[in-house]
């Protein structure tokens, strides 16, 4: 299978299934002299973890990191850092009478199709346990950068609710506060309509989807590679590689297609730019305004309800799907956008640093 790498300098593999005997990715590039111990990589792996949150699943692995190499007393040195994490609770039973039918929404019938075999136990490569492993590889990336720059994404809505920016704390408390709330919103008012919301779906055996926001701060002006590897492009392409995720818009993103130019340009002044419609990137290059993202997520396709598809015979079959699944991907998927965003933003501030003497 290709396509599990990304980056140029700083790259990432990931590897492994759902409900295979682990998940890992290989970091290759990461500088040499980085403090790195397996608490770093954890703390961000634990923000991932299922939570008393109605939108979680009730499988509980622990995700615990081992660091298999590329560290040495406590230092990276500069050769590949392995990752591993192992799977505990996984259960295949539930899958059995899945194995020979295509669920609505799922990658089944995709990968049947392109591979003619397919690991039926929870989706295998296609599952968001897949996740476990950028995330993993995103803690190194945001230690590579967090002297200059820091990511911070947050829940902005689920299904339908949307935060009141008036209500966001101020802009340096955003962080902690996120971090410490149970579906990643910086809205407290919001985030609980959310939690009855997805309480109400998960009785109908129905889901939800929602949309992450993620801010950059203090980026440098001057990443982004002319023409292909525009920093846009590169973090469209990374966050669009997560299985949930069918949009993702920067600035004003959809907006300005009914934008005036004179509304849509950014006007500049000796103080600098005197808005930011364009999300904080110009011609695929960093402006050294805030970079503004947003992620579009739709709902689980994984539901209780009864859904109408067709076995690997072509006869039609009725499904409900009874196994340990997430309603919403939110919140799980926050901190995977942010690991996303991380990555190329140290695989592009590592570019830089040899673009000029």
């Amino acid at each position: 299978m290709a396509g599990n790498q990304i980056g140029s300098i700083f790259r990432v593999t990931t590897w492994g299934e759902s409900h295979g005997a682990a998940l890992g990715a290989v970091v290759d590039g990461c500088p040499a002299g980085l403090e790195l111990a397996e608490i770093d990589i954890q703390n961000a792996l634990d923000r991932r973890k299922p939570s008393a949150a109605v939108s979680s699943t009730a499988r509980h692995e622990q995700d615990k990191v081992e660091i298999l190499s590329g560290v040495f007393e406590g230092k990276t040195t500069g050769t590949p850092i392995s990752l591993l994490i192992r799977n505990a609770d996984a259960d295949s039973l539930a899958y059995d009478e899945l194995k020979d039918v295509f669920r609505p929404g799922q990658g089944d019938y995709t990968y049947l199709k392109k591979y003619d075999i397919r690991d039926w136990r929870g989706g295998g490569r296609a599952s968001g346990r897949e996740t476990v492993a950028r995330v993993a590889a995103g803690a190194i990336a945001e230690k590579v950068i967090a002297a200059h720059i820091e990511v911070i994404a947050y829940t902005q809505a689920i299904g339908g609710i949307e935060i009141d920016r008036a209500k966001m704390p101020k802009s340096k408390d955003v962080r902690s506060v996120v971090r410490e709330n149970i579906l990643f919103c910086p809205d407290f008012e919001a985030a609980v309509a959310m939690v009855k919301k997805l309480a109400a779906l998960r009785k109908e055996g129905d889901s939800l989807g929602g949309v992450v926001e993620v801010v950059v701060r203090g980026c440098p002006a001057g990443l982004g590679e002319p023409v292909f590897d525009k920093i846009d492009a590169d973090l469209a392409k990374a966050l669009m590689s997560i299985g949930s995720v069918k949009a993702v818009e920067i600035g004003e993103g959809f907006a300005v297609s009914v934008m005036k130019g004179s509304e849509a340009n950014d006007q500049m002044s000796p103080d600098g730019f005197s808005t930011n419609h364009a999300g904080g990137i110009l011609a695929g290059i960093t402006t050294g305004q805030e970079i503004v993202i947003r992620v579009y997520c739709k709902p689980i396709p994984s539901i209780a309800k009864a859904q109408q598809t067709v076995d690997s015979t072509g006869a039609q079959r009725s499904i409900s799907i009874q196994g340990r699944h997430d309603n919403c991907v939110l919140p799980r998927i926050v901190p995977v956008c942010e690991a996303m965003v991380n990555i190329v933003l140290a695989d592009h501030w590592l570019r830089q640093r040899a673009a000029k003497l």
